[in-house]
C-alpha cells in the first residue's frame, strides 16, 4: 500500500495531515488532500514532496470515486452525514476507511461487506469519540484482568478555551469545533444509568440538571451536562450489567445556566424560519418572544421570562452576545438556531493567539479484594494558538497513527469497528504519549 487520500482540509485537519505527510516521507507514500477549497488544501500540504492537493466537491460522484480509486486508505474529515457515500465507494473500490465521527446504523450495515473484502472501516477514531474509548477501555480491561468488578463508569470531555485566554468573555467559551454542533448540542433526551435505574433528562431540563466535578490544578469546579445516550457503549465496553454509567460534556461554571436561558427563550430552535428575519434587529427579535411592554424594557421582559434579575450573571452573558442591540440580523428566512449561530460566530471565534484546552475525566468505581475503590484518570491539553489547537491534535493524531498502523499491516481486524480492541488502543495510546497525551491517575479506597 502506498497511497492515502484525506478528504477535508478544515478546522480539525491540521494535525492528521501533518502526521501522515511526515510518515509518508519516511515510507515513500503519496498523500492527496482534497477539499472544495483548493487553496486551503494547498496550504495544509505546504509543498510537501509526498503530498499534493486536489479540488473535490464530494457530492460529485465521479470526481469522488476517481480520487478514492487511487488510494489504499481513505481518511474522511467530512460532516458525518457524508461518510456513508464515501463508505459505499470504499466498499465497491476495496479501500480502507477511517473517520472520527460517530458510526451511524447505516454505516454499521456495511460491516459484513467490509469484512468479506478484508477491509477495516474504523469510525470514532478522534477525541470524543476516540481517545475517550481507548483510554477507558485500557483501564476497564486492566481492572477486569486483575479480578476487579466494575460498579460505575463515568466519562466527561470538554473542548474549552484555556483559562488565560478567557479575558473579558463572560461565557468562558469559544468555538473549537463545528459551530452548528454546539448550537444543537443536547437536543433530544439524555439517557444514562444510576443505581441500576434508567434516567432520562429531556432537552428542556438538560442544562438545568448539570453536575459539578473537580479537576486537578483548577481552583473552581467545572459543570457537566449529560450526553444524549450514555447507554450505547455498555455492551461495546463489556459493561452490560454495570449499574452506573454516564457520559457527559464539560463546561466552565456559569455556562449551563446561560445556555438554559437561550433554550427557554427559544433561540436554539431550528424547526421554523422567522419571516423577514433579514429586516429585524436583534432587539426586535427579542421583543417578539415576550409580551407587550407596559413601559418595561425588552431586556427586563426577557429577564422576567427566564426568571432572572436584569443584572444577573446570566443576563450579562446574553447582553454581551448582543441580543439587545438595534443591529439588523441580515439573514433572510433564518431559523432561530441559524441566527444564534451567526451571532455566536462573531463573538466566539478564536483570536490568533488564543489557546484552546481539552479536558477529559474518567471515573471507575470497582470492587477488588473486598474493598470499593475509585480510580480517576484525567487528561489536560492546551493548544499553541488558533491553528495548532489541542482539538485539532487530539482529533487528528489518533487518525494519523491509525493510518500508519493500517498502511504497515499492523491491524488484523476487519469490518466496521470503533477503537475498543487492544490491537488498536495499545499502540495508539502508546504513541500518543510521545505527543504529551498523558493521563494522570489517582486511586482511593472509598469503603
Amino acid at each position: 500500500m502506498n497511497n492515502i487520500l484525506i478528504i477535508g482540509a478544515g478546522r480539525s485537519s491540521t494535525a492528521v495531515i501533518s502526521y501522515v505527510l511526515k510518515k509518508a516521507k519516511e515510507n515513500n507514500w503519496q498523500v492527496i488532500v482534497a477539499d472544495t477549497n483548493i487553496e486551503l488544501a494547498k496550504q495544509k500540504v505546504n509543498n510537501h514532496p509526498n503530498g499534493r492537493s486536489a479540488w473535490l466537491d464530494v457530492t460529485k460522484v465521479n470526481d469522488r470515486r476517481d480520487l478514492i480509486s487511487r488510494a489504499d486508505v481513505v481518511v474522511s474529515l467530512l460532516p458525518a452525514h457524508l461518510h456513508l457515500e464515501v463508505g459505499h465507494d470504499c466498499i465497491k473500490l476495496k479501500k480502507h476507511l477511517i473517520t472520527a465521527s460517530y458510526v451511524s446504523q447505516e454505516m454499521y450495515r456495511l460491516g459484513d461487506e467490509a469484512r468479506d473484502r478484508e477491509l477495516i472501516f474504523m469510525g470514532e477514531m478522534g477525541l470524543d469519540p476516540g481517545i475517550d474509548h481507548m483510554s477507558a477501555m485500557q483501564k476497564i480491561d486492566e481492572i477486569k484482568e486483575k479480578g476487579g468488578k466494575l460498579t460505575a463508569f463515568r466519562s466527561y470531555t470538554g473542548g474549552l478555551i484555556a483559562p488565560e485566554c478567557v479575558k473579558d468573555n463572560p461565557w468562558k467559551y469559544k468555538f473549537t469545533w463545528n459551530p452548528r454542533n454546539v448550537i444543537l448540542a443536547g437536543q433530544g433526551t439524555a439517557q444514562y444509568l444510576e443505581k441500576g435505574k434508567l434516567k432520562y433528562i429531556p432537552y428542556n431540563r438538560l442544562f438545568k440538571e448539570y453536575r459539578l466535578i473537580e479537576f486537578p490544578d483548577f481552583n473552581e469546579p467545572f459543570e457537566v451536562y449529560a450526553n444524549r445516550d450514555s447507554l450505547l457503549y455498555r455492551e461495546v465496553y463489556g459493561l452490560k450489567d454495570i449499574p452506573n454509567i454516564l457520559r457527559g460534556t464539560i463546561r466552565y461554571r456559569g455556562f449551563c445556566d446561560a445556555w438554559n436561558a437561550l433554550i427557554k427563550i427559544g433561540l436554539t430552535d431550528g424547526s421554523y424560519p422567522i419571516l423577514d428575519s433579514d429586516k429585524l434587529t436583534y432587539h426586535e427579535w427579542m421583543e417578539a418572544y415576550v409580551g407587550s411592554g407596559g413601559g418595561i424594557s425588552v431586556k427586563d421582559r426577557i429577564a422576567q421570562l427566564i426568571g432572572e434579575s436584569p443584572f444577573s450573571p446570566v443576563m450579562k452573558k446574553l447582553e454581551w452576545l448582543g441580543l439587545f442591540r438595534k443591529k439588523k440580523i441580515n439573514i433572510d428566512q433564518a431559523t432561530p438556531a441559524l441566527i444564534l449561530e451567526k451571532l455566536l460566530l462573531e463573538k466566539w471565534q478564536l483570536d490568533k493567539k488564543d489557546k484552546d484546552m481539552i479536558l477529559m475525566h474518567h471515573e471507575f468505581e470497582y470492587e477488588f479484594e473486598g474493598k470499593k475503590r475509585l480510580l480517576t484518570s484525567n487528561l489536560i491539553m492546551k493548544g499553541n494558538n488558533s491553528v495548532d489547537t489541542a482539538m485539532s491534535r487530539l482529533v487528528g493524531l489518533p487518525m494519523g497513527i491509525f493510518v500508519n498502523l493500517v498502511m504497515n499491516g499492523k491491524i488484523k481486524a476487519h469490518g466496521v469497528q470503533i477503537p475498543v480492541m487492544k490491537e488498536v488502543y495499545e499502540p495508539v495510546l502508546a504513541e500518543l504519549e510521545e505527543f504529551d497525551v498523558v493521563f494522570k491517575e489517582n486511586e482511593i479506597i472509598i469503603d
